[in-house]
């Protein structure tokens, strides 16, 4: 096949094959340098398409061809040119292993090779990894999960819906037009027109457009496994952490739908991958943005010039200092943050583990909305002031911080908080900088009145001019947090949980607030506050419940922060 040329001296060739052990053949195209190789190699297997090679958020493959690198991109199974069958995650460990020996052998490569990607493509590299192929030196796993239950799919027992089902939907149009089948794949055409209100569609687990027969089962796969367990750990490297044997640069955004798998995936194998080695060179990048695209605007607030990130400059040096020994990553902070409020990139050394603030729930039995007279308080109540009490009703959920489509991004959440089905409780002013760092949590005593429930925590901050931005989330599901003591209808429970991690700052005059609801729709799965599955659930089978939430001398509710520093309270 003639080489396309592609300027200085860069040539593609297209659709080389790569036969695996099984007979499966896969494709992919690669970019040579100028000049005569081996060369380091740079892989990336994705499902979308090689020619698009993820430069919605990366540079073009001819980019970093210029710069000394032969680079593949690979359809995985059952996508693009690729043969077989696509299940999600299911092949892309042997498959990546038995891509890189194959690499191995060519002469373009110098058998030094290097994976890089985000979202899906990132769980290619740790799958790949973890088989502990040879020749593999580094990757580069951006925006996913190691723990593809606990970081992908499902949050503290709660399913990640709206993202859950407008991927599944993404990928099952591949899948039907693969197969010919027009109707399935004009029905999953219409849906994507309009995917940001496919969750709406209630039960969603009947969804037409992905229980068609004729169609794989993944996604009602993903919705029936509701538990960790066996199927999840097939599928990603949760219990094989310690087979990751090389260093990893992880980039995560704190808008991202996988923002907890990514953070948690550095810190997994921050503590446990199988070396020293390559648990010292674990980093972490962790900036102010949504799963696409990475700059310095993210929903409808801008973040200014230093958010735009020149992330390709840093993937760069990466490779050229563990595939080419030029040292350009040797000066790197092991974590480096982007900062809300002062926009600002900070660095640290190690993540931080433990809450270092406290402040308490109050109010006079009012809190409900931001009308009401919820506050915070560093003093813990000195007598038993009354509860606050609001409704839950499944057919009419409080929405999630970006509205009715889930949308990422710090969001204006005062006419949201001017409901009564949300509780609103509100700190004094701080009086100097207060900077927040790593994962917020809340000790709530609860009862509700159904057997089984949610409760959701946001954080929020309120600038000097009343914007309200929302910062992280956090949901349980009582079946998951109680799993294993049981949980009982108007009895008071303690709900202890992690929000999603965050990074910003106060500024003086500025305050923060913690919202409580039951939902927060369509980011999380509505609970139908019965034992049926959320996903068999519709308005025919949703009950309303009763939710209280106290703050008293024996049962003082928290939100406990992990302040960096002195506090401004």
């Amino acid at each position: 096949m003639a080489l396309v040329d592609c300027g200085n001296g860069v040539r593609l060739e297209r659709g080389v094959p790569c036969r695996l052990s099984d007979g499966v053949t896969l494709v992919s195209d690669h970019y040579y340098p100028a000049g005569a190789g081996p060369w380091p190699t740079l892989l990336m297997r994705q499902p979308y398409g090689r020619d698009i090679a993820s430069t919605v958020v990366y540079a073009h493959p001819v980019w970093f061809a210029r710069r000394g690198y032969h680079v593949v991109i690979q359809d995985v199974r059952g996508r693009g040119s690729s043969e077989g069958d696509f299940y999600p995650f299911r092949n892309e460990g042997l498959d990546g292993a038995e891509t890189i020996a194959w690499l191995r052998g060519l002469t373009s490569c110098n058998g030094r090779i290097g994976m890089y990607g985000f979202s899906y493509q990132g769980a290619t590299q740790l799958l790949a990894a973890a088989e502990q192929p040879e020749g593999l030196a580094c990757i580069a796993p951006h925006m996913t999960a190691t723990d593809l239950y606990h970081g992908w799919f499902y949050h503290q027992g709660a399913l990640r819906l709206s993202s859950s089902i407008g991927w599944g939907i993404q990928m099952l149009r591949e899948d039907a037009r693969r197969k010919g089948l027009r109707g399935a794949s004009d029905e999953l055409e219409v849906a994507w027109a309009s995917i940001r209100t496919q969750a709406s569609h209630v039960p969603y687990g009947h969804h037409p457009v992905i229980t068609d027969p004729a169609l794989p089962s993944y996604v009602r796969d993903w919705f029936m496994h509701r538990e960790a367990g066996e199927y999840w750990a097939e599928l990603d490297i949760s219990t094989r952490i310690d087979r990751i044997a090389i260093p990893a640069l992880h980039i995560a955004g704190w808008f991202d739908t996988y923002l907890e798998g990514s953070i948690a995936g550095f810190r997994a194998l921050r503590a446990a991958a199988a070396t020293e080695f390559a648990r010292t060179h674990q980093y972490l990048l962790a900036g102010p943005w949504v799963h696409i695209p990475w700059g310095d605007r993210v929903g409808e607030a801008s973040l200014g010039n230093s958010a735009s990130l020149n992330t390709d400059k840093i993937l760069l040096r990466w490779f050229d200092h563990w595939l080419k020994d030029t040292e350009a990553f040797s000066a790197e902070p092991r974590i480096r943050y982007f900062a809300l409020g002062p926009s600002e990139w900070r660095t640290v050394s190690e993540w931080p583990d433990a809450a270092t603030q406290v402040l308490y729930l109050h109010s006079a039995g009012n809190a409900n909305s931001r009308k009401g007279d919820g506050t915070l308080s560093l003093v813990a109540p000195c007598e038993d002031e009354p509860r606050d009490v609001f409704v839950y009703d499944p057919e009419v959920p409080v929405h999630a911080p970006g509205g009715p489509q889930a949308l990422s991004g710090p969001f204006d959440q005062s006419a949201l908080e001017m409901g009564n089905n949300l509780l609103v409780y509100t700190s004094p002013v701080v009086l100097r900088e207060t900077e927040v760092f790593g994962h917020p949590r809340v000790r709530l005593y609860a009862a509700t009145s159904a057997s089984h429930s949610d409760l959701t925590a946001k954080l929020v901050r309120v600038t000097a001019g009343g914007r309200a931005e929302f910062l992280c989330i956090g949901i349980a599901r009582s079946s998951w947090l109680f799993r294993e003591t049981g949980y009982e209808s108007d009895v008071v429970h303690a709900w202890e949980f992690t929000l999603e991690p965050i990074a910003f700052e106060l500024a003086p005059g500025e305050q923060l607030r913690l919202e409580i609801a039951s939902s927060a729709f369509p980011l999380y799965d509505r609970n139908p506050s019965t034992a049926l599955a959320p996903q068999l659930a519709d308005n025919w089978n949703w009950a309303r419940s009763t939710q209280q939430v106290l703050h008293t001398t024996e049962c003082p509710s928290v939100l406990l922060l992990p302040v960096k520093g002195a506090s401004g309270w």
